[in-house]
């Protein structure tokens, strides 16, 4: 009975497995007992040849615990034999030992359900003889420092080609074992079944690629749409503007040599033909600029806001000195941007805010800041025209304008450039207005 038990499970593999190592020191206990009682055992015959009618009947009675304690150990170890071999079928990992040429000395059931192999079959055999002949190399050089005693663990990923031709990738995690009384060691540990994650992380490798080949593409789109806008600036520039100026240099000569022949009529054509022309010239220039925002590269500095406010008004009081205008500018807004940008945005804002209040008999401009939360938001506002907010989805789209070009004159740029900057320094622009009472304009420049 005893002999059975020490013998390795069928289902397992080679005597140093470790769940023979933990049986063997169960059956010395066993072993030690039954010496002790064979011990106790000889000293009653020796007594009884001492005194024979005495011993007889004491013999007996020391015997038979010692039996039953045998025998009640012998079922002991057999119980505990079995929880252990069910403890290691009922893992879902295989579980492993190699000797130091890599010879499979333990393997539980798992292996087979993983690798398809008997598991007789996989025992005394290389574990690199399963993996794919790609990652080999990889295995012997991850067990090279356990042999060398650099390293006591060993973790790596591996490919295991299956009995019936199928790649699976396992995981493997062992620790170097040295068992007393036995020269080298040993490794053990797991085999996890990790294909159905690498199958997830390939996939997503691929869908980056992807990505990434899209977004090469877009670029390049991107890049060949800014060279066509290029292109289509450099046509604007050079072949509308030749037109504009003949039709421009013939009107000032028909006036010029029929002056004295050109009645009141006339004149006023060929005085609002001149200056079509030029509006249509402004409106090139508008455009143009409007095209090479996204072209220009930012170049970030630190700068005052303030200080820039203040210079855009004081060119626009030397443009108008007969207006009054009350204007209030924060001090020391600071902010990082890029100067040329930042000048063409207020320039653009502070002269909407001019010319909206042109009719007011004391204009009022603010240029201010406020926080609202963790951010900062300016605010351009003035006591002019202001417009209706149902139209305000208008505001910012080249062209659309919300007031008559007699009373207001201007290009209708003005606004999307102003948009187009802010949004290069990723901020947000909106506004907000009553009819005739003025507006608000407020923008964030980022973070």
């Amino acid at each position: 009975m005893l002999a059975a038990l020490l013998s390795p499970p069928s289902v397992h593999a080679a005597s140093d497995t470790l769940a023979v190592s933990g049986v063997l020191w169960l059956a010395a206990g066993v072993l030690l007992g039954g010496l002790t009682g064979y011990a106790v055992a000889r000293r009653g015959r020796c007594a009884d040849e001492t005194h024979p009618a005495v011993a007889t009947d004491a013999a007996a009675s020391e015997r038979a615990p010692a039996v039953l304690g045998l025998e009640g150990l012998n079922r002991a170890l057999q119980e505990s034999v079995e929880r252990y071999r069910d403890m290691l079928e009922s893992v879902s990992e295989v579980i492993f030992r190699i000797d130091q040429q890599g010879h499979l000395l333990f393997l539980n059931g798992a292996w087979k359900r993983l690798s398809g192999y008997e598991i007789g079959m996989s025992l005394g055999r290389p574990l690199i003889d399963f993996l794919h002949p790609d990652d080999r190399t990889l295995a012997r050089d991850k067990f090279v420092p356990l042999a060398t005693g650099e390293s006591r663990e060993c973790h790596c990923q591996l490919r295991l080609r299956t009995r019936s031709g199928e790649i699976r990738w396992i995981e493997l995690t062992g620790r170097v074992v040295e068992e007393p009384g036995r020269a080298g060691w040993s490794l053990a540990g797991t085999l996890d079944d990790i294909s159905s994650r690498k199958v997830a992380e390939l996939t997503l490798k691929n869908l980056n690629q992807e990505l990434e080949s899209r977004v090469r593409l877009r670029t390049a789109e991107l890049e060949a749409s800014t060279r066509e806008l290029e292109a289509f600036s450099y046509s604007v520039s050079h072949d509308l503007r030749a037109p504009l100026r003949a039709i421009d240099g013939f009107a000032r000569i028909l006036e010029d040599d029929l002056a004295e022949r050109l009645d009141d009529t006339t004149r006023s054509h060929l005085n609002r033909i001149r200056k079509a022309a030029e509006r249509m010239a402004d409106l090139i220039d508008a455009l143009i600029a409007l095209a090479t925002l996204s072209r220009q590269p930012l170049r970030k500095e630190s700068l005052d806001l303030s200080a820039l406010a203040t210079l855009i008004i004081d060119e626009l009081r030397a443009e108008n000195p007969e207006r009054q205008v009350d204007v209030e500018i924060t001090a020391g807004l600071v902010v990082t941007a890029d100067r040329v940008l930042m000048h063409a945005m207020l320039d653009n804002l502070l002269r909407n805010a001019w010319k909206f209040s042109s009719r007011r008999p004391r204009a009022r401009i603010a240029f201010r800041a406020e926080l609202d939360g963790e951010r900062r938001v300016f605010c351009v506002e003035d006591n002019g025209a202001g417009f209706d907010m149902k139209f305000a989805t208008k505001l910012f789209h080249p062209f659309q304008r919300l007031h008559n070009s007699h009373d207001f004159p201007g290009t209708g740029i003005g606004l999307a450039t102003v948009q187009r900057i802010v949004q290069r320094h990723e901020g947000t622009i909106w506004a907000e207005s009553t009819p005739d009472a003025g507006s608000k304009f407020y923008f964030t420049l980022g973070r």
